[in-house]
Order: C-alpha cells, then sequence, then structure tokens
C-alpha cells in the first residue's frame, strides 16, 4: 500500500511541474515556473503527510474554523471594497490579507478545539473499524510516579494513545517542587518516567489542553475528559477506581493487572521459600515470594533466614494482594516409633489377686485394734 501512496504522490508532483511550466507564470524562464511547481508539490505532500496523523475531531473542528473565518472575511473585505477613499490596489491587497489572517485564525482555534466535538451526533456516518481499533489512555499522576507504567507500555500491551493532561503535569509538578523531601523524590521520579515514556518512539504519547477550570480536583478532570474523549484511565488508585466506574468510564488498573500476572499456587503443591522473619501467631515464620507475596509458613519460627520447603495449604486472595499459607514439615515433629519388644521374651506382669488397700483404709483397721 505504500509503493501505490508514494506512487500516486509521484504522479501529483509530475504533473503540477508540468503544469507550472506549460502555464509558465514566469514567461521566458521555464526552469523558475518548473521550480515552483516543485516546491508547491513538496509543500502539499508533507503538510498531507502531517494531517494524516491528526484526529477526526481535529480536522472536522479545523475545516469548520477555516470555513467560518473565510465566511468572516469575505464579510469583511465586501465593506472595505464599498469605500471609494481607499485606492484599488490597497484594497485587493488587505482583502488578501484578511482572508489569509481569518482562514489562518479559523484553522488553528477550530483544530485546537476540536477535542470538544461530539462524534455521536452523526450516529454511525463517522465511525469505522480503525477507530474501534484504537483507544484513548489517559495516564494518572499515582501510575506515573509508580513507574511500572512505562515497563507495560515498553512491552506493547498498552495499545493505543497515551494521553497526558496538562492539568496532571501541574500537579506532578506541584509534587516535585514541595518542601517536602519524600514527596519532592516522588514527583522528580514522575517527571523522569514521563520522559522515559516521550523518549520511546514507538509510543503515541500526546499532551492534553483541555482543561475544565470549573472542576478543582484532579479526579473528577480526569474522569471528565476521559468521558469526552472515550477514553480509559490508566491508574492504580482504588479511590479513583471505584469512582470512575461508578461514573461510566473504564479503567485499567495496574494493581490488578499485577495480581493478575502472579504465579498460580494450589493447595498440597511443594515450594522452596526464604524465612525472612517470626509471624504474629505462635511458631509462624514469614517469607515472601519475588512479585511480593506474602507467605505464611507454620512450624516455621526456628528456620529464619534459612531456605526450607513447604507444602502448600491454601491460598488466600485479599484486595491487597494474594496471600499462601504453608506448613514446614520438620523431622524433629513427628512422635519417635516406640521400641519394638524382641521375638521370644516375655514381660512379667503382677499377679496379685488383691489390689493394695488405700492408705486411709489402714489407718481406719489399725485404730480399731
Amino acid at each position: 500500500m505504500n509503493f501505490d501512496i508514494n506512487l500516486i504522490r509521484f504522479g501529483f508532483s509530475l504533473l503540477l511541474i508540468m503544469a507550472s511550466v506549460y502555464l509558465s507564470p514566469f514567461p521566458q524562464k521555464p526552469f523558475l515556473s518548473g521550480f515552483i511547481g516543485l516546491f508547491l508539490a513538496t509543500a502539499i505532500i508533507f503538510f498531507e503527510v502531517r494531517i494524516r496523523k491528526a484526529s477526526l475531531k481535529t480536522l472536522i473542528g479545523g475545516a469548520f474554523g477555516s470555513i467560518l473565518g473565510i465566511i468572516g472575511a469575505s464579510l469583511i473585505g465586501f465593506l472595505v471594497s464599498v469605500q471609494d477613499a481607499i485606492p484599488p490596489h490597497i484594497k485587493a491587497y488587505a482583502t488578501l490579507l484578511l482572508m489569509l489572517f481569518m482562514a489562518y485564525v479559523g484553522l488553528i482555534v477550530g483544530a485546537i478545539k476540536g477535542d470538544y466535538i461530539n462524534l455521536s451526533i452523526f450516529g454511525g456516518l463517522l465511525r469505522s473499524d480503525s477507530t474501534a481499533k484504537t483507544q484513548n489512555l489517559i495516564l494518572d499522576t499515582s501510575v506515573i510516579i509508580d513507574g511500572r507504567v512505562a515497563d507495560i507500555a515498553e512491552t506493547g500491551f498498552l495499545g493505543g494513545q497515551l494521553i497526558i493532561p496538562q492539568f496532571m503535569l501541574r500537579e506532578l509538578q506541584q509534587v516535585a517542587d514541595s518542601a517536602d523531601s519524600a514527596k519532592r523524590n516522588r514527583g522528580r521520579r514522575g517527571l523522569d518516567i514521563l520522559q522515559r515514556i516521550q523518549k520511546n518512539h514507538n509510543l503515541d504519547v500526546s499532551v492534553s489542553d483541555v482543561d475544565f477550570p470549573d472542576i478543582r480536583e484532579v479526579d473528577h478532570k480526569l474522569i471528565e475528559l476521559a468521558k469526552q474523549i472515550n477514553g480509559k484511565i490508566v491508574t492504580n488508585d482504588f479511590n479513583l477506581n471505584k469512582v470512575a466506574q461508578l461514573r461510566g468510564v473504564q479503567v485499567l488498573n495496574i494493581n490488578e493487572l499485577a495480581n493478575a500476572l502472579k504465579p498460580v499456587v494450589l493447595p498440597g503443591e511443594t515450594m522452596k521459600v526464604f524465612i525472612l522473619k517470626e509471624g504474629k501467631e505462635y511458631n509462624q515464620g514469614v517469607a515472601y515470594l519475588d512479585d511480593g507475596t506474602m507467605v505464611v509458613v507454620d512450624n516455621a519460627r526456628r528456620m529464619i533466614n534459612k531456605n526450607i520447603e513447604i507444602s502448600v495449604t491454601s491460598v488466600l486472595q485479599t484486595t491487597a494482594g494474594k496471600m499462601i499459607f504453608g506448613k514446614y514439615m520438620d523431622e524433629r515433629s513427628n512422635p519417635p516409633n516406640a521400641p519394638s519388644t524382641p521375638t521370644g521374651v516375655s514381660v512379667s506382669q503382677p499377679t496379685s489377686q488383691t489390689s493394695p488397700q488405700p492408705a486411709s483404709a489402714t489407718s481406719s483397721k489399725q485404730s480399731l485394734v
């Protein structure tokens, strides 16, 4: 397909050069006319390549704004043309300059404000299969500071356009400039992660200038932006996750993804762990897997700072993550076997017919004698 497009571009350039030489805007200078045709063809092709990357809302907004600008320039130009005191050449120049100015301003303003256009009013007229394949992913401040989103995006699992709102950048800048050293380090880490994402040429990253001055909280702004552009919020904030779902906005939670990727362990399996510390209950030890999963082991209190093999007894899935419970089968915990009696040797037992009397009964008999 790229070959066909390049062939069309080459044919268009050749046709424009031949038309410029034939029409010859500069008589007696065919080479200059051909050069002007080549320059115009290159500029048009460059504009076509850049405009293909723009969204449908940007194109509609730019076209609508330029049309309004041209209409406004025509009306103002008509008022200028009826003035007899202005020389004709100044009228023509002023009309052309006004036309270009209004068309340019309308194009730029319409393209910037094109995100406010709601394509649902067109029904299925402007919907295609290609729009369903692309999705807008809005990054939250918490997920940027967390940093794992950069690794996930580089692997290609976050398909679509990564959108960084301008108001979120301002919040991240305020965190980076905080007087608290912990907050300042978190903010600077978030800025480093953003720089890493933007330097990756395989990712489609854009900064959105859309803002909602009437809304003060950043989380509510993210929800409104997601509803406006029909996007998804990428976050690991539990509260934002719940509020966005109540507002009908889809959320991609990094913590849920991390929990889903943890290895599956079934009861009865054996595994090797490193006992790190003592547990809360009696004779318990606590270990952690490489992904941070907590493992609680019975009978492992004295095995701290040692690698042992345990048997999994149960797995508990909580909102904070997954917990594994196991048991350490120590050989010393099993009761020793009772010694066996040699064959052919009998053990004598007392054979008295009467049982010994209690001391109280003996003393009573002595008193009677």
